[in-house]
């Protein structure tokens, strides 16, 4: 596994999470687990059964929003050919009040039984337990463990940009049908290592981009060089045009405005194809 990143910007990071969240009293125990009073929509964790080039991923997300509040959590079973994956999509979600901070995922293209392209998002996230928010001091503390959720892209992205008001930017990467192929398996192997085995989200080391990170440069090593956007995931999608892995020619800034997928949100929803949809 590469390295992880360190230099003399992470004191000073882990001292500014340490301030905004106020230095709170850390209390989980030293042992991560799976036995918690989870939030509904982190209580069901994913998994994947390989039986030669089919797998089938148990327990895809599919949350139906009320309201930011109210929701109806669903799930359902996806098998797919890996041999029909032919693209993958990086996802950066801005954190509002502080840009620079960030949430990113994938999305995997694929062609169903019928030949039609279909996405299945697979996401690193904190796991939170029931009435819990994100305290970014826990979060370097190992307070909360880590999950992988494989979701519908209505859940992953549609809820995201209507109710949550996050900016979404979604751009297609240049992996080649072999290595996107190759990064899904390996996600979907660590998705059934943490149903086994729990770890602790850690802020710095364990996280939604170090995560994204480490699958790719274990396929394809040191494919990407760890540097202070990591740990600043606002800044990933430029780091990924730097590092040739955007499959576009144009200026960054004219990426990225095409990129912001929000506009085409509430048309989408409406669709029976969301994630075409909302790559129009």
């Amino acid at each position: 596994m590469p390295p992880r990143v360190c230099d003399r910007r992470l004191p000073i990071l882990l001292a500014a999470c340490c301030a905004l969240a106020g230095c709170k009293t850390v209390d989980k125990s030293l042992t991560p687990s799976n036995h918690r009073d989870w939030r509904p929509d982190h209580a069901v964790l994913p998994t994947a059964e390989f039986h030669g080039d089919q797998i089938t991923v148990r327990n895809v997300r599919n949350c139906r929003y009320l309201d930011r509040d109210s929701y109806v959590v669903d799930y359902y079973d996806l098998t797919l050919d890996s041999n029909s994956i032919r693209a993958v999509d990086f996802m950066v979600a801005p954190f509002g009040p502080v840009p620079a901070l960030a949430h990113t995922m994938l999305s995997f293209e694929f062609d169903d039984a019928q030949g039609k392209p279909r996405h299945l998002a697979m996401s690193v996230e904190v796991r939170k337990e029931r009435g819990e928010e994100f305290d970014p001091a826990k979060g370097a503390a190992n307070q909360y463990e880590i999950m992988y959720v494989a979701a519908d892209e209505r859940d992953a992205i549609g809820a995201r940009a209507q109710l949550f008001d996050e900016d979404i930017y979604l751009y297609r990467t240049r992996a080649t049908p072999a290595l996107a192929r190759a990064v899904f398996i390996d996600m979907a192997e660590r998705m059934n290592e943490l149903h086994e085995e729990p770890e602790f989200y850690n802020l710095f080391t364990n996280n939604c981009t170090t995560n994204l990170l480490d699958h790719l440069n274990r396929i394809e090593p040191n494919r990407v060089v760890y540097d202070w956007r990591v740990l600043l995931p606002g800044k990933s999608d430029r780091k990924a045009y730097e590092e040739g892995l955007l499959a576009t020619e144009a200026p960054f800034e004219q990426a990225k405005a095409a990129a912001h997928v929000n506009p085409r949100v509430a048309a989408a929803v409406k669709s029976d194809d969301f994630s075409s949809a909302i790559r129009r």
